[in-house]
């Protein structure tokens, strides 16, 4: 590996929002999900989940393409689940607080929450939002503002909106320069995780570059 490459590779595994996720549930639209998977990357999320709940749905993986997700799919790691109980005890070993987005009386705007805290963010799906019995693992929920006649945004939108707010507030307290969320064997693991991907990527180019 060039060096520059891996001094790439470093610096991104640096800004790696340890404590940070999205929960996508029953999001059938693999643009949709390509596009949150580019804005996870691009904020610093290393993993996020996507949970089926509904049976045409039941599956443990969907496919999606490196066109979908624009080579994101490479470096953010997706677990899928089917049943929520398992789903959200493997979110809480890293997110202490899941926040989802509703229009219920007891929301509270985006733009007044501390984001700096560990979170993971809890979409539905393009039509039907979350069910209720997956929102009954949420802490609390959260808006984003509008002012149009519409009261809803596309789940990438809404998803991109959120990530980046939350990205404008940890940049403000440092966490892209001194990260607090990554200790240093953790750091290491990953890095060295992402060099092996890279290393079977070539592998594989060569393999059908030879085949061919």
């Amino acid at each position: 590996m060039r060096p520059e490459r891996l001094q790439k590779f470093s610096k991104v595994v640096s800004r790696r929002q340890a404590d940070l996720s999205v929960i996508l549930e029953n999001v059938t639209d693999m643009h949709n999900i390509g596009a949150v998977l580019r804005s996870c990357d691009s904020v610093g999320i290393n993993e996020i989940f996507i949970l089926n709940t509904e049976p045409h749905l039941a599956t443990d993986q969907i496919i999606i393409g490196k066109k979908t997700s624009s080579g994101a799919r490479k470096w953010v790691d997706v677990h899928y689940y089917t049943d929520p109980t398992s789903c959200f005890r493997h979110v809480r070993q890293k997110c202490r607080l899941v926040l989802s987005t509703s229009l219920g009386e007891n929301s509270s705007d985006l733009y007044n929450l501390d984001l700096t805290q560990s979170i993971a963010f809890l979409f539905g799906n393009e039509h039907a939002g979350l069910s209720a019995e997956v929102a009954k693992f949420a802490d609390g929920n959260f808006t984003i503002p509008q002012v149009g006649m519409v009261e809803s945004l596309n789940v990438s939108v809404a998803c991109a909106v959120t990530l980046y707010e939350t990205f404008r507030q940890r940049k403000l307290k440092g966490f892209y320069d001194e990260n607090p969320t990554l200790d240093e064997p953790a750091e290491n693991a990953l890095l060295e995780d992402y060099v092996k991907r890279h290393d079977l990527k070539l592998r594989n180019k060569k393999f059908v570059k030879k085949k061919d």
